[in-house]
């Protein structure tokens, strides 16, 4: 049973500032997106109809712009070594192909999650990592705290727009709206597999539980991109509310919210970014490897477990609601919405 007592709304707009625009503002405001402050910058909610942009992404394929993502590289003779101390998963089982992802968390000492965000194997010298726009400042604040004993140097990237192009028929369209030899890039990826080309990194990764690809291009040159891939109703454009409710179908978490820093790895649900058989020591590592012996309440180890849930009745369930079984208070949700595709609210906690 799931109490709406307590039901709070995540509030993304509690900037004194005004939000920054991405390289797509105009282009957004022109296709009469509805503009809100999401941790700072001024992104498209919506187009119209979060449920159109929704079903276009299960069924055909939409474009998001997600450029408030953080792009930065991770560069010096010790990459390797040092992304191998601070992730939770292990780099080096990616270390032996060029352009192939991992998907992670960054963990402080108590093995709470600082981000969770995917990092690219360019080379031994050199790796892309794309994290949470919210997270940006301490992400960077600890990396360079923790790399100054390795040489090892991160450098964001703020000149790149990232543009998302997502659902099943993600691979023909770019294959028949984009440059042949870029074009040909996307189509040798398998997923979780990225790679250069000129001045653009393309990755076969996504946050909406379909196929697709994330494209990072030089800000100059991000109108040009988004007009091939969405004229001619090839994709349609797609905003936040569209990207929550797909994330919250694949049951994907959104940092903030299903993941923080009181959260670990295993508490979230997530043993499997958690490399098996690691001899060496990382940030974290003894809180982990406790609450994975503990299977006194979970099999997986922990004392409480991230888990999703279909709601019986019609009322959406928010952020802050209360679990009970019977009357026992056993949890709290961390994420809930409507799903298009199920026709009912879902969520997690």
């Amino acid at each position: 049973m799931i109490s709406q007592d307590s039901d709070t709304h995540p509030n993304n707009s509690a900037h004194k500032e005004s939000p920054t625009p991405t390289p797509l503002f105009q282009q957004h405001k022109a296709a009469n997106a509805k503009i809100v402050d999401f941790g700072g910058w001024a992104l498209p909610v919506n187009y119209g109809s979060q449920i159109e942009e929704h079903h276009a992404v299960r069924n055909a394929c939409g474009m998001f712009d997600v450029s408030h993502m953080t792009v930065s590289d991770i560069t010096g003779a010790h990459t390797l070594s040092f992304l191998e101390m601070v992730l939770a998963n292990d780099i080096n089982k990616i270390s032996s192909q060029p352009g192939k992802a991992l998907y992670s968390c960054l963990l402080n000492n108590d093995g709470g999650v600082i981000d969770d965000l995917i990092v690219y194997y360019i080379n031994d010298q050199h790796c892309r990592i794309v994290s949470n726009a919210s997270t940006k400042q301490k992400v960077i604040a600890w990396v360079t705290q923790q790399s100054e004993s390795f040489q090892a140097k991160l450098s964001e990237q703020p000149e790149l727009a990232l543009l998302a192009v997502q659902g099943p028929n993600a691979l023909k369209i770019c294959s028949q709206v984009l440059d042949s030899e870029f074009a040909a890039v996307t189509q040798s990826l398998k997923r979780f597999q990225g790679a250069f080309w000129n001045d653009e990194f393309v990755g076969r990764t996504g946050y909406t539980g379909e196929d697709g690809f994330e494209i990072s291009i030089p800000a100059r040159a991000a109108d040009a991109f988004l007009h091939a891939i969405i004229d001619g109703e090839r994709a349609k454009p797609a905003g936040l509310g569209a990207r929550d409710s797909l994330r919250l179908e694949a049951g994907l978490c959104l940092y903030g919210h299903d993941l923080n820093t009181e959260t670990t790895p295993v508490e979230a649900n997530l043993n499997w970014v958690i490399a098996k058989n690691r001899n060496n020591d990382y940030a974290g590592k003894n809180v982990i490897t406790q609450q994975r012996a503990d299977k006194s309440t979970f099999k997986t180890g922990g004392k409480r477990k991230l888990k999703a849930f279909m709601v019986e009745s019609r009322t959406l369930v928010r952020e802050g609601a209360e679990i009970y079984s019977g009357l026992e208070k056993v949890g709290h949700i961390t994420s809930g919405g409507f799903s298009p595709t199920l026709q009912r609210p879902i969520c997690i906690g």
